[in-house]
């Protein structure tokens, strides 16, 4: 399939298949004329590197994970398990340090605004 009918089928932007190609997380070959040419198996590869991004993991790491599904579905090898959680540990760390700084702003805002009231207020 041309690379307008993947993007099309996926739902994703040429410009997009293109970067993916660059990463090394797609493959296609060429026609004669230069043009992109994909497998049907692009499909499945594009929802899995769309998979991948959803869960935040960067191409170079989603590059290694790969060759490492199982079957035609989501699931990876128990292999990459340990490098998951790993993942998800570092985002609950981001996600704690997020929380806190919401709360320290919220705080300085609280505090701002009460002293703002105060100096417009008749003493």
């Amino acid at each position: 399939m041309k690379i307008g009918d993947l993007a099309r089928a996926t739902g994703v932007s040429v410009r997009l298949l293109r970067y993916y190609e660059e990463q090394g997380l797609l493959v296609s070959s060429r026609t004669d004329g230069g043009h992109r040419h994909y497998d049907e198996g692009a499909l499945t590869t594009v929802t899995r590197i769309r998979t991948l991004l959803a869960a935040g993991l960067p191409t170079r790491v989603i590059r290694d994970l790969m060759p490492c599904f199982l079957g035609e579905g989501p699931e990876l090898d128990t292999c990459v398990l340990e490098h998951l959680q790993t993942h998800l540990c570092e985002l609950d760390t981001r996600i704690a340090d997020l929380q806190q700084a919401r709360t320290s702003l919220g705080d300085l805002l609280d505090a701002s605004s009460r002293a703002s009231r105060a100096e417009v207020s008749p003493g």
